[in-house]
């Protein structure tokens, strides 16, 4: 199952489980709701139901690639260079629910960070015995 939703004046088509990066929005709650505007049906057809829910996990805000702008006039001696980084909402989608059906995400199974190593470099390793060459100098006669 899957949902077209509206989001920043953008469509996104979503599935339970993706994380879409949407415009930066000012929920203060963990999750948030998204205007449907269709539903896949389980026979795979597409329709527009009135009572389809879609709600996502808020994870987190960050800033996209930086998109460079150039402005050019030829024969004017004229450039200027401006550079942008649009600001984002991480969403994960937790449920689709249309006409009595939902569908939720797989729960995100987080790991425990890996201990460190205690041992040290030098007792992991064992010492490596260098050998200096020599360079044969060359006559120049």
């Amino acid at each position: 199952m899957y949902a077209v939703i509206r989001a920043g004046g953008k469509q996104y088509r979503v599935a339970p489980g993706d994380v879409v990066k949407v415009e930066k929005t000012s929920a203060g709650d963990k999750n948030i709701e998204f205007e449907v505007l269709a539903v896949s049906t389980a026979d795979g057809k597409i329709a527009k139901v009135d009572d389809a829910k879609v709600v996502g996990e808020i994870l987190g805000d960050g800033k996209g690639d930086k998109v460079l702008v150039f402005h050019f006039k030829r024969k004017k001696q004229y450039k200027k260079l401006n550079g942008h980084r649009q600001i984002f909402t991480a969403v994960r989608i937790v449920e689709i629910s249309a006409g009595g059906q939902s569908e939720k995400a797989a729960e995100v199974v987080v790991k425990a960070p890996k201990a460190k190593k205690t041992e040290t470099v030098e007792a992991a390793a064992p010492a490596k015995k260098t050998a200096k060459k020599t360079a044969a100098k060359k006559s120049t006669k």
